[in-house]
Formats: structure tokens, C-alpha cells, sequence
């Protein structure tokens, strides 16, 4: 009996002990609870990104506090500084309490001293979106509250005692219950059946599962895992860096116990995504669960998607970037810019002289001239940038040229007809280090253009799938240049065809002295124009007038009308009358081009200001025709613009001219342009007229001549 009295004597005292520590622990598990709820809730985030959280957490945090039974929920910064507190002032104050391992990400739980007494709390961090500690939650609860449970709690373990000293029975559904409790209310069998399928899962998985101890012993190594590393049938239990099948840096990885996130891994040919992580975040021994997964063929499938990726990226690139003006030469560097580094080290094109001047090249010309170079290296011994070269019948580029395919070198070195163009310089190109070629013409048509060399000296030699990308590259690029090639021909004939119509000296007179400039357009060729038509008893007839529009159009439209104002101007009609056949002829040119399926939509459109002088009356009659009014330049210095009736431009029909009538003073200048001088899309209108004004100003004597050279200054 005494026997039974000590056993139940100890029996209880152990249950006390037992209770105390199920409260503190469940104490832990409640503030653990309640701070991760709340760290996790909706609007705690957006709350700490507002100006005073307090405001907005203070409610939150008692409310919550009050609903979960713990004595306090604090919210602090990642300092320690309080957000939140059940005495208001100690908020702005220091939390009590170890938050570093709730920086490192941690659940931390701790009994401190506290402003509340001594407390049992719970420190979890509040992460944002991204995974990064923003904020910490501490909630808990104070010890007195939890002696206080364990002393309600103790009448109950008396009387369980008691109740044990009498039935023994008792005694044995109290230490069922407990290891109920233990074991999770599984029963033995449902036990067994976990282990079970916990080595299936262990065994059947596709990826390798190792268990390394913290001392760097192997502890599990499943069967994929024994494959993958080709392990030895002994090799768990013992350590990893006895195991010489183990590649240095796995085995440096396995011993470090590090963190690791798909780290790629050589072992035995394969390529490994291994993926590390320690085994005690819940409290298990310490050491570290690794993953392995073959990545071999996937590694390889990826290379080739990103090939194709970057394949596809330039030539995208290219329709963008190549061709952007009309320039030959600008287009053949910008496909050198283009391609290097991104698919060769270095790239010449060469083009046939006639291709620089809008012709196409001879089917038998050989000879090239080289207009771009451009590499990673500025020191290459490669023909520079102007030379004009004449290939020989035996060299890559001299065979695709005449045959029109490309021509892939791979290995230079051993390529005697490409180096009997100039032995010296073929060996210096070999020792620099470029070692292969790809030759490909440029055609448009069927007409070879020149030829694209893409010279490689740092990656490997080219292969068969880049001379297509080659193809294709150079394909494009020289649509462009045969687009600025025929560009090039008709701005040619566009200039020759404006200087021919234009006056090439003005006709003798004694009625006015006349000074001119003339500043072509940007693209050389405009339809701006102006004459000087001597007419019957000693008067002389001015003109200036603009065609819409540049190029050879505009060219051959100035030329009709300059010829038309010639014609009219004999029949001695008045200024207004002068642009009324000009407007017929206008309409009617108009009517024939849009009637001709090539010229549709090329609409005529054009200004004229016409203007003839009587010496002896000193008068000038003029009128316009959507023209800018001349400006006047008086005796005094000062500069005038006089209103003159507007009309419309040519071509409207069916308008009426309006004349306007001037008496001149003597030494008064006369000036007439065109609006390319005064408007600028950088300026208006306006502006440009107060300049021209500047420039004509405070200097009556000046001869006309110099009049035109300082607008043009």
C-alpha cells in the first residue's frame, strides 16, 4: 500500500508539473496564434504605409487582443519602436524583447519583464508582397495569468489523484489519454500506414531526396538520389566528403548546410537543380533536407528556345533599326551596327561604285567598295572604309557575288583561295584571331548589289543554321538599300532636271538692279522658283512662286509653270489676269495626273506672286496667289510688309485675283521669297518674318546683292 501511496504521490506530482507546462505551452501556441493572425490580416500592410499607423492599428490591435483572451497585441517597426500597446503611453517607446530573429523571419517566443509585468509573448515578423520584414507582431499573455490556470486546474489533478489511489482503472485512462494526445488520437495500424507511405512517397519520387546531419554525415539518400550521384549501396552513414563520386562544389554545398534555390550542379554528365534547406525550422535535429531534379535535357531544350529567341529578336531589330533614311552608305552601317556583337565580331559590306550613284552595276564588275566596317576591336587588320577592292574569281565573296548565294567559311586557316587575295594581309587576319566567314550578296531583283562579310573571331565558327539567319538579315537590309539606290537616281535627275529649268542669269534690264539667292531644300530638289521677264516700254515683270512638295514632281511642275509664266507674260496681261491662266493650268494638270493610275493621288498644289514695275511711274501692280507679301525695304532703313488682297493658291479654280497697286519710292528695295526662308517647324510664323525683318533693316544703301547674302546669314 505505502508502495501505492508513493507512486500516486508522485503520480500527481509529475501531473502538476505536466500542467504547468501544458499552459505554458499552450499560453506559447495562443500568442503564437494570435500574432501570426494578425501579422497575416488584410489591412495591417496598408495600415503601416499610411502616415500614422497608430491611428489605425490602436483599434485593431485591442479589439483583437480582447476577442483572442491575450493580454496585449504590440505592433512595432523593424526598430522596435511601438505602433500599438494596451497603456497608450508606451507607445513611441522600445518593445521589451528579442525582435532579431523576427527580422531573420523567424517565430520567436520568450518570457521577459515587461511594461505589463512578467509576460509569456510571441514575436512573429509582417512581410510585404515581395517577402520582405516590414513590420513586427508581438502578442501574449502574463505569467501570473498562467500560474493562475495551473492553480484553477489543481483541485482537479487532487481529485484525479485520489481518484487513482482508489481505481486503478482510473489511473490507466488517464495515461491513455495521454498518450492519445501524444500520438495525435492515431491508432497503431493508421501509424504503421503513415510510415508506409512516407517510404513509398521517399522511394517512388522522381526527384533525389538527401538527409545530411549537421556534422556532414549522410543520413537518407532515396533511390532517384542514389542514381542521380551514382552513390555506393554503403554510403548513408557516412560523411559526404568521403564520398569521391560527389562533384567539390556539391559536396562544399552539402556540408555548408546553406540555404540554396535551384543551383545548378554538375554530377557524372548530368546537370543537377539542387535546392537546399535545414531540417530544424520546426524544431527537428539540426541539419539539412536537399532536392535533386535531372535538368540535363531541359538545360538543353532551353539553349535552343533561347537561340531561336535572340534569332528572332535581331531580326525583328533589324526591320526597325536598318533603313531608316535613304542613304546607302547609312544603311550599310547601320546593318554593321546592327549585327555586331550580337552575331558576328565584326562585319565590312561592300556595294558596286554604281550602286553610290543610284545605278545598277554591271553584271561582269567585280570590284567593290568597301562603305562600313565595324567590330568589337577598332585595331583589326581588315580593308578599311573606302577602299575600293577588286576580288579574285577564287575568293568567297568573288563566287557569291557572280553566283548570288552566300558562302560559309569555316575555317579561314585552311582556305587557300580566300588568302590568295592578299597572302600578307590574310595571315595578319588569321593571327588577330578571325577564324570564320560568312559572304553574303546583297540582291534586289536578281541584281547583285555588293556583298555583307561577317567575320567571327571570338565565339565559334558559323554553321549551317546561321548562314540562313545571314541570308535573311542580309535579305532585308538590302530592300533598303536598293530603295536608297533608286532614291539616290531619281534625286540625281530630280537636281539636274531643277538646275536646268531655273534661270542660269538673269536678262538685261535697265528698270531694276536685281540680286538673287537661291538655297535649295534640304533634299536638294524643291519646286521653289523665281524669274525676271522684261516687258514692252522699259517695265520688267518679277515672279516667285513654290510647287508643294520636293523631288522630281515638284521639279517638272516648277519647270511647266516657269515656262507658262513666260508665255502668259508676252501677252503683256495684268498681274491678276496672269494668275487666272495660271489657276486653269494648274486645274488641268491636276485633272491629267489624277486620270493616270501612276500618278494618283500626287495632287498640284502651288503659290505665285506676280508683280510687274513701270520704271517711269515708279508704280508696281502685283498680285498673289496664296504667296507670302513681299516685304519692302524704304529710303529710310526701316522694313514694311504691305497688305496685299489675298487670293488662293493655285489649282482652287473658279477664284478671282485681286491686284494691288504700290508707287515706290527711289532706292526703295523690292523683296520677294518663298516661305521655306521665314518658316521653320521649330518657330513660327511670325518669328520668322521679325527676323527677316532684322536682317533687311538700317541699311537702305546696300546693293541687293548684299541684301540677299545677310537674309541668307
Amino acid at each position: 500500500m505505502a508502495l501505492v501511496v508513493v507512486l500516486v504521490v508522485c503520480a500527481v506530482f509529475a501531473l502538476v508539473l505536466q500542467s504547468e507546462r501544458d499552459t505554458s505551452t499552450e499560453a506559447k501556441r495562443r500568442s503564437i496564434a494570435v500574432a501570426q493572425t494578425f501579422a497575416h490580416s488584410p489591412g495591417v500592410l496598408q495600415a503601416l504605409q499610411t502616415p500614422e499607423p497608430s491611428k489605425v492599428l490602436q483599434p485593431l490591435t485591442e479589439a483583437g487582443r480582447k476577442s483572442a483572451g491575450v493580454d496585449f497585441i504590440v505592433v512595432m517597426d523593424t526598430k522596435g519602436i511601438r505602433y500599438t500597446h494596451p497603456i497608450p503611453s508606451k507607445i513611441g517607446h522600445r518593445f521589451v524583447g528579442r525582435i532579431g530573429p523576427s527580422l531573420a523571419g523567424q517565430v520567436y517566443t520568450e518570457s521577459v519583464h515587461g511594461p505589463l509585468g512578467h509576460e509569456v509573448q510571441a514575436t512573429v515578423p509582417i512581410k510585404d508582397t515581395h517577402g520582405k520584414v516590414v513590420a513586427l507582431v508581438s502578442a501574449g499573455l502574463k505569467v501570473k495569468n498562467v500560474t493562475s490556470e495551473v492553480n484553477r486546474q489543481l483541485p482537479i489533478i487532487l481529485a484525479a489523484g485520489a481518484g487513482a489511489l482508489v481505481l486503478s482503472t482510473g489511473g490507466t485512462a488517464l495515461v491513455g489519454r495521454r498518450l492519445r494526445r501524444q500520438t495525435h488520437s492515431l491508432a497503431p495500424a493508421e501509424m504503421t500506414r503513415m510510415y508506409e507511405h512516407h517510404d513509398t512517397v521517399l522511394h517512388s519520387v522522381r526527384e533525389g531526396v538527401l538527409i545530411v546531419a549537421d556534422d556532414g554525415r549522410l543520413l537518407l539518400a532515396n533511390d532517384e538520389a542514389r542514381r542521380l550521384l551514382e552513390l555506393p549501396p554503403e554510403a548513408e552513414g557516412r560523411d559526404v566528403r568521403e564520398l569521391s563520386v560527389l562533384d567539390p562544389e556539391m559536396t562544399q554545398l552539402l556540408v555548408s548546410g546553406r540555404e540554396a534555390t535551384d543551383e545548378v550542379h554538375f554530377a557524372g554528365g548530368r546537370l543537377l537543380a539542387v535546392n537546399q534547406r535545414p531540417t530544424d525550422r520546426a524544431g527537428g535535429p539540426r541539419g539539412s533536407v536537399v532536392t535533386l531534379r535531372d535538368s540535363t535535357e531541359l538545360q538543353a531544350v532551353s539553349g535552343r528556345a533561347e537561340a531561336a529567341r535572340e534569332r528572332l529578336e535581331l531580326l525583328y531589330d533589324a526591320g526597325l533599326g536598318v533603313g531608316t533614311t535613304l542613304d546607302v552608305v547609312r544603311t550599310a552601317e547601320e546593318l554593321a551596327q546592327l549585327a555586331v556583337p550580337r552575331f558576328a565580331d565584326f562585319v565590312t559590306v561592300d556595294v558596286a561604285d554604281a550602286v553610290l550613284h543610284g545605278e545598277e552595276p554591271a553584271p561582269t564588275a567585280t570590284d567593290l567598295r568597301r562603305v562600313a566596317v565595324n567590330g568589337i576591336r577598332d585595331d583589326h587588320p581588315l580593308y578599311e572604309k573606302g577602299r575600293l577592292i577588286d576580288f579574285l574569281p577564287s575568293t568567297p565573296q568573288a563566287r557569291g557575288y557572280d553566283a548570288g548565294r552566300s558562302e560559309l567559311v569555316t575555317d579561314l586557316s585552311a582556305a587557300p583561295g580566300w588568302q590568295a587575295q592578299d597572302p600578307e594581309r590574310a595571315q595578319q587576319i588569321i593571327e588577330f584571331g578571325i577564324h570564320s566567314l560568312i559572304a553574303a550578296p546583297i540582291k534586289a531583283g536578281g541584281v547583285g548589289l555588293g556583298m555583307v562579310n561577317f567575320w567571327r573571331s571570338k565565339r565559334d565558327a558559323f554553321d549551317e543554321e546561321e548562314l540562313s539567319l545571314a541570308e535573311e538579315l542580309v535579305a532585308r537590309a538590302a530592300v533598303n538599300i536598293d530603295n536608297a539606290r533608286r532614291y539616290t537616281r531619281e534625286h540625281a535627275l530630280a537636281v539636274t532636271l531643277q538646275r536646268s529649268l531655273l534661270p542660269r542669269a538673269l536678262p538685261e534690264q535697265s528698270a531694276l538692279e536685281v540680286g538673287y539667292r537661291y538655297l535649295p531644300a534640304q533634299s536638294g530638289v524643291s519646286g521653289d522658283w523665281f524669274d525676271v521677264i522684261p516687258l514692252p516700254g522699259s517695265r520688267v515683270a518679277l515672279a516667285v512662286g513654290d510647287v508643294v512638295g520636293h523631288g522630281l514632281h515638284a521639279a517638272a511642275t516648277m519647270g511647266r509653270l516657269r515656262t507658262a509664266v513666260h508665255n502668259f507674260s508676252t501677252l503683256d496681261l495684268p498681274p491678276d489676269e496672269l494668275l487666272s491662266h495660271l489657276d486653269d493650268l494648274v486645274s488641268r494638270i491636276d485633272q491629267d495626273e489624277s486620270a493616270c493610275a501612276e500618278s494618283a493621288g500626287e495632287i498640284v498644289g502651288a503659290t505665285c506672286l506676280y508683280a510687274i514695275y513701270d520704271p517711269v511711274t515708279r508704280r508696281c501692280v502685283m498680285s498673289r496667289a496664296g504667296h507670302l507679301a513681299p516685304a519692302l525695304v524704304h529710303p529710310d532703313g526701316s522694313v514694311t510688309f504691305p497688305e496685299l488682297p489675298g487670293g488662293p493658291p493655285l489649282g482652287l479654280g473658279g477664284m478671282p485675283f485681286r491686284t494691288a497697286e504700290l508707287e515706290l519710292a527711289e532706292g526703295t528695295q523690292l523683296v520677294l521669297y518663298t516661305d521655306g526662308l521665314i518658316e521653320d517647324r521649330r518657330r513660327d510664323l511670325d518669328v520668322g518674318m521679325e527676323l527677316l525683318r532684322q536682317a533687311l533693316a538700317g541699311h537702305p544703301d546696300r546693293p541687293p546683292e548684299e541684301s540677299c547674302q545677310a537674309v541668307l546669314d
